[in-house]
């Protein structure tokens, strides 16, 4: 079983010419292009949850002590999603009629720049209730990127795959944003080692700064990738025809594959399990039980690296059993999981904790999170994928960006208080694996021109 590292996609040996060889070489480049634009999308996204739990209530929310901080601060977080639906009715529209790749370069740019200029916002102590509005129009234009980077990055990664190895090229996509997680908690994790005064005063900037090096490097990469040749036929055969607004991407998800979106919102219930880790499992670590930061940033980034081996396989494993028993299994896994890591934060183990995190994000959630670009990407056909992927995901993830919000609310006290997040977090869990098993068919025999037309949602 293969498990090449992006790099190993990137230097590959090299192949005899022709089209085959050119195809090869795109659909590494494509890999590589998925997993820099997802590293650059979590190592943002995530850096922004990460200073939501440790940082940004006593320097944009100052007026309000105590929970009350804290909840309006993860709320923040939400808001990033809130937009994000929108936006990805407008990039993918223009992903689906104008140009993949010069979408997936706004994304890249946005995303950069809209990070490092958190880094240089004022505080509420320097202009008042103005630095927390000007941190939710940063974050809302994080959204605006998240919406069209995934989804995109998935959609040139599956239609530049070869047949047979969809599940593997696409898990890149989000073993990119797993890297991106373990990046912006080490880049945390650093600056967290200074004194208290200085890490509020200057040293959370430093991550957010580092972001437009991340995204010029994407750039870079993303620059010479081609446009899918599965892709640029759909684009010839619609010159060649008048379209109308009913045949516009948004009009077509809505009116013809509706069923399919809310397929998707279902199959995508179980990422809730992305921001409770990141979010509020840090806050609650660090806030509640007194758990050193650096403890719990440490579980992020070993969490991470481990998923981001393992998603690869995970990959690999879809395609050569199927799509619907490895999803399925990882949801399983990842409701009775959540149990696990939020008791062993009680025991005062640190031991048992690590391992509760490991079960949880490197191995249940990592056979559910290789999945997600694929299982979306392969319900539309090419001629709306970009826009359908967008849409379905972004509706779905607006649960997803309330969730560290919604546990830090139901949190109850005392020992067990952890036990309502936990049962809400399976819940979803076990809506996920239920859909995906009664109303998802299977699509890994399935030729990639075919996808979205004889196989899709029931």
């Amino acid at each position: 079983m293969s498990t090449e590292s992006p790099s190993e996609l990137a230097s590959h040996e090299p192949v005899a010419p022709g089209p085959d060889a050119d195809h090869a070489s795109s659909a590494r480049r494509a890999a590589v292009a998925a997993f820099v634009g997802g590293t650059l999308e979590y190592y943002d996204f995530f850096l922004y949850v990460s200073a939501s739990a440790l940082v940004f209530n006593e320097l944009f929310f100052p007026q309000v002590d105590g929970r009350l901080g804290q909840v309006l601060s993860m709320a923040t977080i939400g808001i990033g999603y809130v937009v994000r639906p929108l936006a990805a009715v407008v990039i993918g529209h223009l992903g689906d009629r104008v140009s993949r790749k010069k979408m997936l370069l706004f994304t890249l740019l946005l995303m950069g720049i809209s990070t490092t200029a958190i880094g240089l916002l004022p505080t509420a102590q320097q202009i008042g209730p103005a630095a927390a509005v000007l941190l939710v129009l940063l974050r809302v234009c994080q959204g605006i990127s998240a919406a069209g980077e995934s989804a995109g990055a998935a959609t040139m990664a599956l239609e530049h795959a070869p047949e047979g190895k969809r599940g593997f090229y696409t898990s890149f996509v989000n073993t990119g944003t797993v890297f991106g997680v373990m990046l912006s908690s080490l880049a945390f994790l650093l600056v967290s080692l200074l004194p208290r005064e200085q890490f509020l005063a200057w040293g959370w900037r430093l991550p957010f700064l580092l972001s437009i090096v991340v995204a010029f490097i994407g750039l870079w990469i993303r620059r010479t990738l081609p446009e899918p040749e599965v892709f640029e036929q759909v684009l010839e055969e619609e010159e060649q025809t008048k379209t109308t607004w009913r045949e516009w991407p948004l009009v077509v998800v809505f009116r013809q594959h509706w069923r399919r979106v809310l397929v998707g919102i279902g199959i995508y219930l179980v990422s809730v399990v992305s921001s409770i880790f990141s979010a509020f499992v840090l806050s609650y670590g660090v806030r509640s039980l007194h758990i050193a930061q650096p403890i719990m940033l440490g579980m992020n980034i070993l969490t991470a690296f481990l998923g981001m081996c393992f998603q690869p396989i995970a990959g690999r494993i879809a395609d050569r059993f199927g799509r619907k028993p490895v999803f399925m299994l990882g949801s399983v896994l990842s409701a009775g999981s959540i149990f696990f890591l939020l008791w062993s934060m009680g025991t005062g183990s640190i031991v048992l904790m690590y391992l509760g995190g490991i079960s949880l994000m490197s191995i249940s959630y990592g056979l559910v999170n290789a999945l997600f670009p694929l299982l979306l990407g392969e319900l539309f056909e090419t001629e709306v994928r970009f826009s359908g992927a967008a849409i379905t995901s972004q509706l779905a993830l607006i649960v997803t960006g309330f969730a560290p919000a919604i546990a830090a609310s139901i949190q109850g006290s005392g020992p067990q208080g952890w036990l309502p997040v936990a049962t809400a977090t399976a819940g979803a869990c076990l809506v996920s694996a239920m859909v995906t098993g009664l109303f998802l068919k299977e699509t890994y025999r399935t030729d990639t021109a075919r996808l979205g037309r004889e196989v899709a949602a029931r």
